[in-house]
């Protein structure tokens, strides 16, 4: 069984246009979306800015209710099974928000840690084997405010993995970082597969999905377009040529 499964998801937005007449549309942001991730891989969902990502990837993790169609998460539906799913899933998103910049790293990630409801007992050796994992341990009793934009991602990429969530989802986790802190959080990414970890992750990068994905669906206007190993997809381009 597949960890993650999407079939035919659609999410419809209303939306309305004109200044004097008003009037309401409908906008289609995913227009059937099929795919599955398999326990282990780091699969990517590419596409430019607009293309669905986001808004799929908010269906996966409950944050909405697509519109129609199904989709799973380690055999849970995303709807009906929302509690079950928040339990076993992580979720990192791209841009400096959702730390708190007073604080330190090590006190950022033992809020969160109380939060998810990690046990007492757990969090000292869990914070240590995240610190260890993103690349931040040394720099846990600094304020927040002092870290590069690279630090704070691998921080966020922490604080979603506190409760040991067997599937992480990364939304354009590297968006806005400079080249040296992206490359740094391509390498944490990386490791996360070898930690045991199912991941999804969305990005318009074509060489970062090359770079890190088992397997890759390209998304625009709503719809996958083309699916398969970055190998693959690289030989159809040349193929097309």
């Amino acid at each position: 069984m597949a960890v993650i499964e999407a079939h035919d998801l659609h999410r419809t937005y209303k939306t309305t246009t004109g200044t004097i007449r008003r009037r309401s549309l409908d906008v289609e942001a995913v227009r059937g979306v099929t795919f599955e991730v398999e326990k282990g891989e780091l699969f990517g969902l590419l596409g430019p800015n607009g293309a669905g990502k986001t808004t799929t990837i908010k269906m996966l993790i409950t944050l909405l209710i697509p519109t129609s169609g199904t989709a799973h998460v380690l055999g849970y539906d995303v709807v009906k099974d929302a509690r079950e799913v928040r339990k076993r899933i992580g979720y990192v998103f791209g841009g400096d928000r959702g730390v708190y910049e007073r604080l330190s790293g090590l006190d950022n990630l033992r809020y969160f840690a109380e939060l998810y409801g990690v046990p007492g007992k757990r969090i000292r050796p869990r914070i240590e084997e995240l610190l260890e994992l993103v690349g931040l341990k040394g720099r846990e009793n600094e304020r927040v405010e002092g870290y590069s934009r690279g630090m704070k991602q691998r921080l966020h990429v922490a604080r979603g993995l506190l409760h040991d969530p067997p599937v992480v989802f990364l939304d354009e986790p590297t968006i806005g970082l400079d080249p040296v802190g992206a490359r740094e959080l391509r390498a944490t990414i990386a490791s996360l597969t070898e930690a045991g970890k199912t991941v999804l992750l969305t990005t318009h990068y074509m060489f970062e999905a090359d770079a890190l994905c088992d397997r890759i669906a390209v998304i625009a206007e709503g719809q996958i377009v083309a699916h398969g190993t970055p190998a693959d997809l690289k030989a159809g381009v040349e193929e097309g040529a």
